[in-house]
């Protein structure tokens, strides 16, 4: 995994509310944190410099090349900070400004924002002249929808969605199902209890790939192995993916039946369960990120057995790095195992030591990229 720039201080176990602020990073400059209608103001000086305009580097761009500001990126519910899925699009933010020496903002969600609100949050970085302008989560298809058909000219990328359909937009989709398949393997190989938990934080359609996979890989080793599953709400605005404490009481009443590795799926809730699991000196699989890569989390990484992850870092480098050559991806960008974008993160030594999980996982892994195995996406 690449090494990536130190985040803030992590959202506390209770703390379950985000803030809308909208924050502009330069290497030369403190972060600054600014209300919405303050925007306009700071987005004109986070943009490109003389020197950056000059720029001619790996990436292809050479001076007067790209017009943009630079990437927009607008965080999903939990925001920058949870440790997975939002901060995993966040290390692709802050390698494509670098390599290629580019602005650009990032934007967090509200309290119990609207459809509305995210609308209004994409076209607002689509009107200061941001490039590529990216939702992370399906939660921003109708707002690029919408947003993509007045600004042409402009290249939106959405993750976790490919029902956006415009010559101007890339959808950013993943094979979670084949990641988690993997995570399935190795509880299976780690479980002494034949017992193991999978945690979703929503019950929606993207997260039951995540326990599709799990199940199914679990039960390729030994369909015996009891399973518990919990959703932790029914609804994202419920909290599900922004509440460590519903994570951690999740994963308590799972290792109280007798589970003894969790497999979670909760965004930040994910923190939650694996501090709980970490408590207990429990396995404990992460998610998106390799978690136990994760300073916040640093305190339970010996008992993070490994991460199904996948790369939307990635993809939102790749897509950035495709505007900044002038040749814009668009339509369906669909990352799999064989791309190397989903997969199971092996930075534990402990896992490492354990050949056998870790031979079961990489045969695993061969026979979904040989087509030998099939990995269901509904449970």
């Amino acid at each position: 995994m690449r090494r990536r720039r130190q985040l803030r201080t992590t959202r506390s176990r209770t703390r379950t509310r985000t803030r809308t602020r909208t924050r502009t990073r330069n290497a030369r400059w403190p972060q600054l944190a600014v209300t919405v209608t303050a925007f306009a103001l700071l987005a004109t000086a986070c943009g490109e410099t003389s020197s950056d305009a000059a720029k001619d580097d790996d990436g292809g761009r050479k001076s007067g090349a790209y017009q943009g500001e630079g990437i927009g990126l607008a965080y999903d519910i939990g925001g920058q900070g949870d440790q997975s899925f939002n901060d995993a699009a966040f290390s692709g933010y802050e390698r494509a400004r670098k390599d290629f020496g580019i602005g650009g903002v990032d934007m967090e969600p509200g309290d119990g924002e609207s459809a509305a609100d995210k609308t209004q949050r994409v076209e607002q970085l689509a009107r200061q002249g941001y490039d590529p302008v990216i939702g992370v989560g399906f939660v921003y298809a109708p707002a690029i929808q919408e947003v993509a058909k007045k600004y042409p000219k402009t290249t939106f990328g959405i993750v976790d969605d490919n029902t956006v359909q415009a010559a101007n937009v890339a959808d950013l989709v993943f094979h979670e199902e084949q990641g988690s398949y993997l995570a399935g393997v190795a509880a299976a190989r780690a479980t002494k209890a034949r017992h193991v938990g999978f945690i979703g934080g929503v019950d929606i359609p993207i997260i039951h790939k995540f326990e599709a996979g799990f199940v199914q890989g679990v039960r390729s080793v030994d369909p015996r192995i009891r399973i518990e599953r919990r959703y932790l709400t029914e609804k994202p605005e419920e909290g599900g993916f922004s509440s460590p404490d519903k994570g951690q009481d999740a994963a308590s009443g799972q290792l109280e039946a007798g589970a003894d590795v969790l497999y979670h799926a909760a965004g930040l809730s994910g923190q939650g369960v694996i501090q709980e699991a970490g408590t207990q000196k429990k396995w404990a699989i992460g998610v998106d990120s390799d978690q136990y890569r994760q300073k916040a989390l640093a305190k339970y990484k010996r008992y993070i057995l490994g991460s199904a992850f996948k790369d939307v870092g990635g993809a939102v480098y790749d897509l950035t790095k495709s505007v900044v050559r002038g040749k814009p991806l668009t339509g369906t960008q669909r990352y799999d195992l064989r791309s190397g974008r989903v997969g199971f993160s092996d930075s534990n030594p402990a896992y490492r030591a354990r050949k056998d999980i870790v031979a079961a996982v990489e045969k695993a892994e061969k026979d979904i990229i040989g087509g030998r195995v099939k990995v269901r996406t509904r449970p």
